[in-house]
């Protein structure tokens, strides 16, 4: 199947998620549809009704990062109480998650040594190096060009704004200066008694509630929300790139008039995909992708490790701390790698 005449690849042949939920039998696709206990309605009407568009003038393009101000960032500040810093992203390097159906993992090359003598005068010697890598291949953030449908990005600029130069609109230069404000985690999987959540595991609304109520915290308007599955730690266990790319466990589509009503600023988690994975409608994929971040402005961080930060907050009971995750301003963009940090 082919995207159009050019003769490019169909969605179905060049990802794997959508080959799986394609090729499972009908009796397993079921669990991914929704039933009568879960009735769901057609993604954009529930992406009309948490849109953003226009909430902060037509021109805007940094979506729910506008929840984030100075006040927010000065109570986020005081959150930094014991001096702990927790590093939430993965190693850059060829061991990664990425099995190459869409992206790669990163290579890193060496340039220089400094081995054998390089023209300078004196004792001097240098090494360097360089990378390539796709921009989402390992820790990251989705920017709001990175999805679009009906040929419109957020705030409703046109998908046409996107070629091969890069993204004109919704670029991930518009997250700058940068990702601060006060992180949330919440630990579904450990709430939950395992040390990963099944794949295709929905989590919906009303865990989200009790995981936070169980946890002490309270979900806040500007809050960088961070959900732990205990998929990187899934990952961890066997180092099964294609186990980890098949499906995951991940927010509900349901999920998204929550966060509307909480205003969250940003979503992240240790999955590559955020939501569920097989998804909740047969044939729309990823769909709070599109409407967290065409209708509502929303970033999304994926492939973060959270596991020393979900082991002290446990320990401590303390979940909320000072995140930062500036992503790599790259012009035109649509993601960025990142390498976010929570201090407690």
């Amino acid at each position: 199947m082919t995207d159009d005449a050019s003769g490019r690849l169909g969605a179905e042949e060049r990802d794997p998620h959508v080959r799986a939920l394609r090729d499972r039998p009908a009796a397993e696709n079921a669990s991914a549809r929704p039933t009568a206990a879960e009735p769901l309605e057609d993604f954009r009407t529930i992406g009309r009704r948490v849109s953003n568009w226009g909430r902060w003038g037509d021109d805007d393009e940094r979506g729910t990062l506008n929840l984030i101000g100075p006040a927010q960032l000065i109570d986020a500040a005081g959150l930094v109480r014991t001096g702990k810093m927790f590093a939430l992203g993965i190693p850059f390097d060829d061991q990664g998650p990425q099995d190459g159906g869409i992206r790669g993992n990163p290579a890193r090359l060496m340039k220089e040594t400094g081995a054998h003598p390089q023209g300078f005068p004196g004792a001097f010697r240098y090494a360097d190096d360089y990378v390539f890598m796709a921009l989402q291949s390992a820790s990251q953030w989705d920017a709001l060009a990175h999805v679009h449908y009906d040929g419109a990005l957020y705030n409703g600029f046109p998908s046409s704004s996107v070629d091969f130069r890069g993204a004109g609109r919704c670029a991930v230069t518009n997250l700058s200066p940068g990702v601060a404000g006060r992180g949330v985690l919440l630990d579904v999987a450990r709430w939950r008694g395992v040390d990963w959540l099944d794949v295709g595991t929905r989590i919906g609304p009303e865990d989200l509630d009790e995981v936070a109520r169980a946890q002490g915290v309270e979900v806040r308007a500007g809050d960088i929300l961070l959900v732990r599955t205990g998929w990187r730690r899934r990952f961890l266990s066997d180092l099964d790139r294609r186990a980890f790319r098949a499906g995951e466990p991940g927010l509900s589509v349901r999920c998204a008039e929550w966060l509307r009503r909480h205003d969250v600023a940003a979503v992240g988690s240790d999955n590559f995909a955020v939501e569920v994975l097989p998804g909740e409608y047969p044939d729309e994929y990823l769909p709070l992708h599109m409407i967290a971040i065409r209708d509502m402005g929303m970033p999304l961080a994926e492939i973060l490790d959270l596991e020393s930060l979900a082991e002290d907050c446990a320990d401590d009971g303390v979940f909320e701390f000072l995140f930062t995750g500036p992503p790599l301003s790259f012009t035109g963009g649509v993601g960025s790698p990142v390498n976010p940090l929570a201090l407690k």
